[in-house]
C-alpha cells in the first residue's frame, strides 16, 4: 500500500490565515480607492464653495456699484425736478427744456441701473446657492474619509492579528463611510449633525 501523506493541521491553519489575509488585502485596496474618490469629491466640493464664494461677493460688490449709481440718478433727477419747480416761469425756454432733457436721462438711467442690479442680485443669489450646496456636501465627505481611513487601518490589523472580528469593524466603517461619500456626492439625504 501507498503511503498517504496527511498535511499537518498548523500548515492547513497557515494556508486558511493566508487566504483571510489576502481577501482583506484586498478589501483593503478597495476601502482606498473609495477614499481617493472620497477625498477627490471633498477637494472640489470645497474648491466649488470657495469660488462660488469669490464669484457671489464680486457680484454683490458689482451690485453696489449698481445702487450707488441707481441712487446718484435718482437724486440728480430729483435736483432738475426741483430746479423745474422752484424756477418755474421764470426760467428761460432754453434752460427749461434743458433741465427737463437731463431730467429725462437722470431717470432713464436710474431705471437701468435699477434693472442691472436686478440681473446682477439674480446671479449672486444663484452662486450663493452654489455655494451653499458645497457647504452641504463638505461634511460628508470628511466623515466618509475619516471612516475609510479607520476601515483601512483597522483591515490592517485584522491582517497582522488574523481577527474576523476586527475585520467586521473595518468592513462596517467602509461601508458607511462609501454610503456618506455617495451622500456627498448626491446629496440623497440631509443628516441633522451634519449640517
Amino acid at each position: 500500500m501507498a503511503d498517504i501523506e496527511l498535511p499537518n493541521p498548523e500548515e492547513l491553519e497557515e494556508q486558511k490565515k493566508d487566504v483571510f489575509s489576502k481577501r482583506v488585502a484586498l478589501c483593503t485596496a478597495l476601502f482606498a480607492v473609495i477614499l481617493a474618490i472620497t477625498s477627490l469629491g471633498g477637494n472640489n466640493a470645497a474648491k466649488h464653495m470657495m469660488l462660488s464664494q469669490q464669484q457671489s461677493s464680486n457680484l454683490w460688490a458689482y451690485y453696489q456699484s449698481k445702487v450707488t449709481r441707481e441712487h446718484l440718478y435718482r437724486v440728480e433727477k430729483q435736483k432738475a425736478e426741483a430746479q423745474l419747480v422752484e424756477r418755474g416761469r421764470a426760467m428761460n425756454a432754453q434752460a427749461r427744456d434743458l433741465y427737463e432733457k437731463n431730467r429725462q436721462v437722470y431717470a432713464a438711467e436710474e431705471k437701468r441701473y435699477g434693472a442691472e442690479k436686478l440681473e446682477i442680485e439674480q446671479n449672486a443669489k444663484k452662486l450663493e446657492q452654489q455655494r451653499d450646496i458645497g457647504i452641504a456636501k463638505d461634511p460628508y465627505f470628511d466623515f466618509a474619509e475619516v471612516l475609510l481611513q479607520i476601515a483601512i487601518v483597522m483591515a490592517s490589523i485584522s491582517i497582522l492579528s488574523g481577527s474576523r472580528p476586527v475585520f467586521g469593524i473595518s468592513i462596517a466603517c467602509a461601508i458607511l463611510g462609501s454610503s456618506l461619500c455617495l451622500n456627498g456626492y448626491l446629496l440623497l439625504v440631509r443628516l441633522p449633525f451634519l449640517d
